[in-house]
């Protein structure tokens, strides 16, 4: 919205230095620093309602014995993060580019689907708060909106159904009439991702920037026809306008990192995760780059299968054996280095170290082909 003042300002009058807001990365910077600093804003003011209101995290029996002191804390802090997103999204961004709608929309809706989990979980007091079923539909729904308008829309004719392959120079796999299923199931997986990683202080916030920014590079490149040509990589108009998108998200994620960090003064709960999880999954499809999550992700994608192993290798054991064993000591993967005996925030920095080398890698693969 600002955006556009400024544009007619600068057409209309021309005054100095007004240029500069025509330029992708330079409003992805300001939309980056207003993120921030939104949630350095409303962090304390959204906690202190929280507190007020006593939403917190509850004693979470089936969890580690050294969460117990965490119940309490406020939760639902995925607002903070969401609002600093959406605030400088609003004020910076072509809101009449498709990516931006399609990734805005996503994001929202999921964070509701999240809002109304912890609603019920927390205020309302329901012990598994929304039925999977309906927040398994909310997530197909997004899936839905965003296959389906990528797969009919003009815009991506001749790649609609296209993704690009890691490794591999001019080589990109048609997923053809399974791409819809494809985008459905991806936005899914990660948004479910995201939330079975947020289990520490700071876990997932803090690999959410490192794999955000990553994705606002190939963002930015995928937009730029010198770019993607120089890289052999699907040359997408109006992409770049994402990382806009991104740009506010990693700084409003710096933001809530602040106050998510060990010992943490907030949780995001499943506001924050699944429209985390969803955003970096439509991100993903949208700049054609799905079959790199397994890398980017991995961290994400670790947790899941440890979740996937314990419970598989559980019910076929008990079902040989008569007894359920497990793989790890707990599930998923971060907790089993709990039970271990490793520190929260020796746990925590090291799966940063992993995302850190996993995000070079992801954009090595740019050029190693």
């Amino acid at each position: 919205m600002l955006y556009y003042f400024l544009e007619y300002i600068n057409r209309k009058f021309n005054p100095p230095g007004f240029d500069l807001f025509r330029y992708l990365t330079f409003r992805s910077a300001v939309a980056a620093i207003t993120g921030l600093f939104l949630a350095f804003y409303l962090g304390p003011r959204i906690i202190k309602i929280l507190q007020k209101h006593q939403i917190g995290e509850a004693k979470k029996i089936d969890g580690p014995k050294s969460h117990w002191s965490k119940a309490g804390t406020p939760t639902m802090g995925g607002i903070i993060l969401i609002l600093s997103v959406i605030i400088p999204v609003l004020l910076w961004a072509d809101l009449r580019n498709i990516y931006i709608v399609l990734i805005l929309t996503g994001t929202v809706c999921l964070s509701g689907v999240g809002f109304l989990d912890d609603y019920l979980k927390v205020v309302k007091k329901y012990p598994n708060g929304l039925i999977a079923r309906y927040k398994l539909l909310g997530q197909i729904g997004v899936g839905l909106i965003v296959g389906c308008t990528i797969y009919f829309s003009p815009q991506f004719a001749g790649i609609n159904s296209v993704t690009t392959m890691p490794f591999l120079k001019n080589v990109n796999f048609d997923f053809s009439y399974m791409y819809i299923p494809v985008v459905v199931f991806i936005i899914t997986a990660t948004s479910n991702a995201v939330n079975l990683t947020d289990g520490l202080d700071g876990l997932a916030i803090g690999v959410t920037v490192i794999v955000m920014l990553t994705l606002a590079v190939i963002s930015y490149i995928s937009g730029n026809e010198i770019y993607s040509d120089y890289l052999n990589i699907i040359y997408l108009p109006g992409s770049g306008e994402l990382t806009v998108f991104v740009s506010a998200l990693v700084g409003a994620s710096l933001g809530f990192l602040w106050f998510n960090f060990y010992p943490a003064q907030v949780f995001m709960g499943d506001t924050g995760s699944l429209a985390l999880g969803g955003a970096f999954g439509i991100l993903a499809v949208l700049i054609k780059k799905e079959l790199l999550i397994p890398i980017l992700g991995g961290i994400f994608f670790m947790e899941t299968i440890s979740v996937i192993i314990q419970r598989l290798y559980f019910k076929y054991t008990k079902n040989k054996y008569g007894e359920g064993r497990r793989v790890f000591k707990m599930a998923p993967i971060h907790h089993h280095f709990e039970m271990k005996g490793w520190p929260e925030p020796k746990i925590v920095i090291r799966f940063y170290i992993i995302a850190i080398i996993l995000a070079i890698i992801s954009l090595a693969s740019f050029k190693i082909r």
